[in-house]
């Protein structure tokens, strides 16, 4: 019988985050740098057999209930349907988080392989717009993957905005009704400081009140709630779908966090903020055995903190941008 895996203050982590590659197509001006970022060597990034074998491990011993696969870009990372398949057969909730821009070529294989949600990032449906946040002339081809998404059966699927001040704050009521009209569920996510240039300040954070208020103002909302999720849900009142915000600078909800983060170099980080990591790529690689890299992840999850602190005197940025992380 599974063993809860717990933090020293209670919380119960069930969600596992695995960063697939740190590399990605786009060089998206609030991810990374403008000269952009150094990859990792091949042989630094976990293979399928060691993300397999974390993964089944914080399945089968602490009952992780969901895993999410992300980057970087994760599908960049060549034959990514052979992870997937290896993955959806642990019995967890698999999904994926992606810039869209491959799944018309890709949405099939990963749905056959067994990847049964999806999460597509794109911050503005105005061309010129999402080409300067991006630096790459793509928006075609993710509206285009989105529909591959849905053709494919891939069930949500959600489209994931950053908010930002003075950059597509005029765009909450253009993406809800771009969610109504074509079946996906749109949420929307406040601007953490997670940038590559380090240009986040309080000012570029577009609250999630005032972005529940412009759509309110044109589709009228109800509250459904929000249960381990990070989105606060609403539904339209005349029943064409819903919509979610993610607060974590106005409305952090670290208390009910229960997500553990691996990335592509195999370091556990027990919070997207976090300012130290756990190896576990070199245990693997060294031989250790399941129970040397359980202990590995306890530790590494009881020193959890209380939370991010973001905007407070205490808050440390963490040295890792959100491209080499994992979202």
């Amino acid at each position: 019988m599974a063993q809860p895996l717990v933090d020293g203050y209670g919380r119960v982590h069930r969600d596992l985050r695995i960063s697939v590659t740190d590399r990605c197509n786009y060089r998206c001006t609030y991810c990374m740098p403008e000269e952009g970022m150094q990859w990792l060597p091949r042989e630094e990034v976990l293979t399928f057999e060691e993300i397999e074998r974390i993964a089944r491990l914080l399945v089968a011993r602490y009952g992780v209930r969901s895993i999410r696969l992300t980057g970087g870009e994760p599908t960049v990372r060549a034959h990514l349907a052979v992870l997937v398949a290896k993955l959806a057969g642990l019995g967890a909730d698999l999904a994926l988080t992606t810039n869209g821009s491959s799944l018309g070529l890709l949405a099939d294989d990963l749905a056959a392989a067994g990847l049964r949600r999806i999460n597509i990032s794109c911050d503005s449906l105005r061309p010129e717009r999402f080409a300067a946040l991006t630096r790459r002339d793509d928006l075609p081809r993710v509206l285009d993957g989105v529909q591959a998404a849905l053709a494919a059966g891939l069930d949500p699927v959600k489209l994931n905005v950053v908010m930002m001040r003075g950059v597509n704050d005029d765009e909450a009521v253009d993406f809800a009704a771009y969610g109504r009209d074509h079946g996906v569920s749109v949420r929307f996510i406040e601007f953490m400081p997670l940038d590559g240039d380090r240009d986040w300040s309080t000012d570029k954070v577009v609250p999630a009140a005032e972005i529940l208020a412009a759509i309110d103002s044109a589709f009228p909302l109800e509250p459904v709630g929000r249960g381990a999720e990070p989105a606060e849900r609403w539904r339209y009142r005349d029943g064409r779908g819903e919509v979610g915000v993610i607060a974590s600078v106005t409305q952090p909800f670290c208390a009910t966090c229960d997500r553990i983060r691996l990335t592509a170099d195999g370091k556990v980080r027990s919070c997207l903020f976090a300012t130290e990591e756990t190896d576990l790529r070199g245990l693997l690689r060294s031989g250790a055995d399941d129970a040397t890299l359980a202990a590995a992840v306890e530790a590494a999850v009881a020193a959890k903190g209380p939370g991010h602190q973001i905007g407070q005197p205490a808050f440390i940025r963490p040295r890792r941008t959100m491209s080499q992380i994992g979202g």
